[in-house]
């Protein structure tokens, strides 16, 4: 070893040794007399200490160094004068006897400190020194916690981990897939995996009752904060189970998580199912860190020759506590905020209920003070409370609603990151119909079984749209963090589930039909479900953004802008592939 400590490690009681220590130069100070350098590895750092009157020939060696200069330095603790005690090195620092440059630095594309003057772009260009910021480099140790966290998790409960493949054939349902050409095979494509589904299915064939892979799926689709086109899962899957054994298993997950990674006991996860979730936030995945529920005010707004809501299909509101003080410009914004394209409300309604209990709306034509009565007790709305209501189609409006009740949240401070709400979303539709194509589509996967109760409704056409899933999500302050179902064991239900989504039974034979085969063969009742690993450690970090916690993340446009990918190959490769490029 070049060295015999880390640069986070010294401390007083190391005082008189003699070490040797490697890392970058993070910086250096010249104060005539002293020259003082901040020596960094990964894990922390260390002041060096260099006397021009003791040691002139050493001092002018140091003034020399540059920014990340890799060097190695041979000297003794001594206890600092002037003790910086906002980091855990602080108290001592090294006086440096003999120094070795092992390599030198050009000078970095921006400052390799917390408060860099990178900007994203550059950072990614530059990504393996963006990953010297402590705090990048924390992000991803926190990665590394997590991962090992659910592996000592699992393991203690019989899961076993196996690898399944990555090169796999490509289906017509879900997301794009990505293909890979085969140039052993000319004409025919493997594709990347979206998720090992059927491979955790088999597995539950072959008798490995109890699976998991922390895996890398991938996905052709447009990107956001929380997606890349490729991204990392928790993949779960288990036999002899019903829905209630999987979720206390990954609730139990969850709750070790928190307490070993974030230090937080959280409780039971409550279970609220789709149409509750749908009904009272307008959302498959709520954000439950505070209240503000949907109030439903058909009933007490209709019939006032009010046309926007007698002519409505839904009018719902929301209660702001105390925000009945809003001004015209706070509450001129909220409108321009719902009307945005992105999330299409035609216009805003508000009732202000004042402190002395009287109440004033922007609908004061249409409705007397004993009508806007009504509206304060349907939404339970106290003095100094802040009605909002928007109505329209059903579905759009909720979604609007959604949006506006999260924009109060944040604007009231209600969405606290230090702060954890988890719950699980159960009783999905199990189909939901596509307008465009004219048919219906699996919400989650060809492989979720409907509720046993719902079976029958897979033979008539016209009910369709009611069948119930045996599906889950956990969801954790308004992110989707894992979702999984009970999986279809029994070919003719998993045959008739194709036939519902269009395939023909050849279709579903030459896409499937090795997993349909299989279930021939004695296939256990079994269910699974899938973690978001990128988004999980990122609610954890406190960040919006997964990028922040994956070592060489893709760009908004999929790109690599590190190593430029992807990139054009030459046509050998091509001719060998036997890929024609349109040019």
């Amino acid at each position: 070893m070049l060295r015999t400590h880390n640069c986070g490690e010294l401390r007083l009681n190391h005082v008189s040794q003699d070490v040797e220590l490697c890392g970058w130069v993070q910086k250096s100070r010249d104060l005539g007399g002293m020259t003082f350098i901040d020596l960094r590895d990964r894990y922390g750092i260390t002041q060096l200490a260099f006397n021009m009157d003791s040691n002139p020939e050493l001092s002018g060696v140091a003034r020399k160094l540059g920014r990340e200069f890799v060097i190695k330095v041979v000297g003794t603790v001594k206890e600092r004068e002037n003790k910086n005690l906002q980091i855990p090195t602080g108290e001592i620092e090294i006086i440096v006897k003999t120094i070795e440059v092992l390599n030198e630095s050009i000078t970095p594309p921006f400052t390799i400190e917390e408060q860099t003057d990178g900007g994203d772009d550059l950072r990614m260009k530059y990504r393996y020194l963006d990953l010297r910021r402590s705090s990048v480099r924390s992000n991803l140790q926190l990665r590394h916690k997590v991962a090992q966290q659910t592996r000592i998790y699992l393991d203690t409960k019989d899961f076993i981990e196996v690898e399944t493949p990555v090169l796999i054939k490509s289906t017509p349902e879900g997301a794009r897939d990505f293909v890979v050409p085969s140039r052993m095979n000319p004409g025919e494509f493997y594709a990347l995996p979206q998720s090992p589904q059927t491979f955790k299915q088999l597995l539950m064939v072959s008798g490995f009752d109890r699976y998991y892979q922390i895996v890398k799926c991938f996905r052709d689709e447009d990107l956001r904060a929380d997606r890349q086109p490729e991204f990392t899962q928790i993949d779960c899957e288990m036999s002899f189970v019903e829905q209630e054994d999987v979720l206390n298993m990954f609730e139990g997950l969850v709750k070790h998580l928190f307490i070993t990674v974030k230090g937080i006991d959280i409780s039971s996860l409550p279970r609220i199912t789709y149409d509750e979730a749908m009904k009272y936030y307008g959302s498959d995945k709520p954000d439950t860190r505070f209240d503000m529920k949907f109030v439903e005010m058909n009933e007490v707004v209709k019939g006032k020759n009010f046309k926007v809501f007698d002519e409505a299909e839904l009018v719902v509101a929301i209660c702001a506590k105390g925000c009945a003080d809003y001004t015209r410009k706070q509450l001129d914004e909220l409108t321009d905020f719902v009307k945005r394209p992105q999330i299409g409300a035609t216009g805003l309604v508000y009732a202000r209920i004042n402190v002395d209990g009287s109440i004033k709306s922007s609908v004061d034509k249409f409705y007397d003070e004993t009508a806007l009565k009504q509206w304060a007790e349907k939404c339970n709305a106290q003095p100094g409370d802040l009605i909002l209501i928007l109505a329209g189609n059903k579905d759009k409006t909720r979604k609007a609603l959604c949006e506006l009740r999260l924009e109060m949240g944040s604007r009231l401070g209600l969405r606290d990151k230090n702060t954890f709400s988890c719950l699980w979303v159960v009783d999905f539709p199990l189909l939901e119909f596509n307008e465009e194509e004219g048919r219906y589509f699996a919400m989650h996967h060809p492989f979720t079984s409907p509720k046993p109760e719902d079976i029958h409704l897979l033979n008539d056409a016209s009910s369709l749209g009611k069948v119930r899933a045996n599906a889950y999500d956990m969801v954790i302050n308004g992110v989707e963090v894992g979702g999984g179902s009970v999986r279809i064991y029994d070919k003719k239900l998993q045959s008739r589930m194709f036939e519902v989504l269009g395939f023909s039974a050849a279709e579903a034979q030459k896409q499937f039909g090795f997993l349909l085969d299989a279930f021939q063969y004695g296939a256990p009742p079994h269910a699974g479900i899938a973690f978001g690993f990128d988004r999980l450690c990122s609610l954890f970090g406190g960040a919006d953004s997964i990028r922040d916690f994956i070592a060489f993340p893709k760009n908004n446009s999929g790109r690599d802008v590190m190593i430029d990918a992807p990139s054009t190959i030459d046509e050998k490769q091509l001719k060998e592939l036997n890929v024609a490029v349109i040019k």
